[in-house]
């Protein structure tokens, strides 16, 4: 018996030492990484912000589909990771896009420190996507509570799965091209909304 339990706990702490290895692995502020689309001398301008996920690149894929959208419908898009945002101009932005990644059951720490300590939203109209393996309803809604929190104006908030069909009704698409499919068409929805006023 005390065998027994002397080996199972030390799997416990070889478990745990591993999961904190990887967590602050994925963790880690990724490279810098920036991209601009769309006219540059466009009236309403968007950043498009997130950090690197080191397994997979979906929320680069997301992202730069997002900004895609929006720059097809005239906007000026800068899409960047938390290391290249943080050297960007200071020219006035329309519209904030936070892509976080779900780690534990949070939004990634690169993400939320650049919300709540490097950006100024200030009533600034907000759009939050959060990307998870399977559920990120929790992560989601601190995402949006951060916005919120940092007095930005959250005009949508979405999630994306990496491991859990996003459109049941297309289960033999890829599910990533699903997800980036569906970026494009919330960031159409998105330059719909900044550009309104412009029709009244």
């Amino acid at each position: 018996m005390k065998r027994l339990l002397k080996v199972t706990g030390i799997a416990v702490l070889a478990i745990g030492a591993i999961w904190t290895f990887l967590t602050f692995w994925a963790e880690g502020t990724g490279p810098e990484r920036s991209w601009k689309m769309g006219s540059q001398t466009a009236k309403k301008r968007a950043l498009i912000i997130y950090d690197p996920d080191p397994f997979y690149n979906l929320d680069e894929q997301v992202s730069r589909s997002f900004g895609k959208a929006l720059a097809d419908e005239g906007m000026q898009v800068t899409v960047a990771t938390v290391a290249a945002a943080r050297h960007l101009d200071n020219q006035p932005v329309d519209l904030y896009i936070f892509c976080a990644n779900t780690y534990n059951w949070r939004p990634d720490w690169a993400v939320s420190n650049f919300i709540e300590k490097e950006v100024v939203l200030d009533g600034k109209s907000v759009v939050a996507i959060t990307l998870g393996g399977g559920s990120t309803e929790a992560s989601q809604q601190i995402l949006e509570k951060l916005i919120v929190e940092n007095k930005g104006k959250l005009l949508d908030s979405r999630s994306v799965w990496l491991l859990r069909p996003n459109d049941e009704s297309k289960m033999n698409q890829s599910n990533i091209e699903v997800a980036v499919s569906m970026a494009y068409t919330w960031g159409e929805q998105a330059a719909l909304q900044i550009k309104a006023p412009q029709a009244n």
